[in-house]
């Protein structure tokens, strides 16, 4: 028998999926700006100024993430060990890639935390809540959007 999900346990389960989120995000901004800082090659200077545009844009996501977390009344993780209990993403590492593996390694990562942020998106249409959808709506188009920039970079 299906379990009924009530406001308090939806909020709960809501409030999980928002800090995977939030940890995969945090994580993958972390990847990204240190492959900024360490990427070299012939193309150097024009994935610099994409990788900083992209963790940019996943640092003010993960401000929306803990701020949707906050709007349900829970309390939003600050600390790199909570990131690490609720995160898939894989750090970078201390050995140094060249820029078509760093290319790989994010897209293979942001394809990994879009899987995620659907299974959070799937949950809020299950119950309702659209404000969370909406916000795992833009976070997938944003996604996608970076996936295709780094594949297209990679060409």
């Amino acid at each position: 028998m299906p379990v009924k999900l009530t406001m308090k346990n939806s909020s709960v389960q809501m409030a999980k999926h928002l800090a995977n989120s939030l940890s995969d995000t945090y994580l993958l901004t972390i990847k990204t700006h240190g492959y900024h800082w360490n990427i070299t090659g012939p193309n150097f200077y024009s994935l610099h100024l994409l990788l900083e545009s992209q963790y940019k844009d996943l640092f003010e996501a993960a401000d929306e993430l803990a701020e949707r977390m906050r709007a349900l009344d829970v309390p939003a993780l600050g600390s790199a060990q909570a990131f690490h209990m609720h995160t898939a993403v894989k750090e970078a590492g201390d050995k140094p890639l060249s820029a078509k593996a760093m290319v790989t390694d994010l897209v293979k990562t942001h394809e990994q935390v879009r899987e995620r942020i659907e299974e959070g998106r799937a949950f809020a249409g299950e119950i309702e809540d659209s404000a969370s959808e909406d916000l795992f709506i833009k976070r997938l188009d944003a996604h996608d959007k970076m996936i295709w920039m780094l594949k297209s970079s990679a060409a």
